[in-house]
């Protein structure tokens, strides 16, 4: 039986390794390769890193918020003052007015609390007071905590996803700087720095 015009050809078989020489594309340049990894890295980052980031960053805040917020409602309490002289101002805006009251070891202190203007001398006010009897904000609640540790970990997210972003941009402009004067190079008789006017 004739061969000719058979599917197979003779001869020994291809070695290993040539039909992937064969696929391989020949205009893909060393940087282009570099540039994939770094996308897959970057992208990997992004990923796994800016969740990572973002939690980790959060319950550190939320944990120091809620130490905050622990301590100051330990060292603090309110007490039942009264206004010791009719409180100034026409507007909406509190004004500052002085206050008395007796501790529980009945020992009266007197201190600064702001009210709403136009209340008049002998009202009562709730205050919060330190330990020491002094007039102070009122403690920090949950509610901070909690607001606290969603933008410190939003914060966090942004910064590793602008990290990336610039990172990305960074290598591929070097890279294609590379690129243009590798071009120049190699195309000496075109007008050096011809490719500049095409650069980013």
């Amino acid at each position: 039986m004739s061969t000719q015009g058979s599917p197979y050809t003779s001869g020994p078989p291809p070695r290993r390794g040539d039909h992937a020489a064969k696929g391989r594309n020949s205009l893909r340049r060393a940087s282009d390769t570099f540039e994939c990894w770094m996308r897959r890295v970057l992208m990997v980052v992004l990923v796994l890193g800016l969740p990572a980031a973002a939690v980790s960053a959060g319950l550190t805040a939320y944990e120091s918020s809620m130490h905050t917020v622990r301590t100051q409602a330990a060292e603090r309490h309110q007490v039942t003052a009264r206004l010791t002289s009719t409180a100034g101002g026409g507007d909406w805006v509190k004004r500052p007015a002085p206050v008395r009251w007796t501790d529980p070891n009945g020992v009266v202190r007197t201190g600064t609390a702001l009210v709403k203007p136009g209340t008049p001398k002998g009202s009562t006010v709730r205050v919060w007071v330190t330990r020491d009897g002094k007039v102070t904000k009122p403690p920090a609640t949950t509610f901070n905590a909690t607001t606290s540790g969603w933008l410190v970990g939003a914060m966090a997210a942004f910064g590793v996803g602008a990290g990336s972003y610039a990172v990305g941009a960074g290598v591929r402009l070097i890279l294609d700087r590379r690129r243009y004067a590798q071009w120049d190079a190699e195309w000496g008789l075109v007008e050096p720095g011809w490719s500049a006017r095409f650069r980013p």
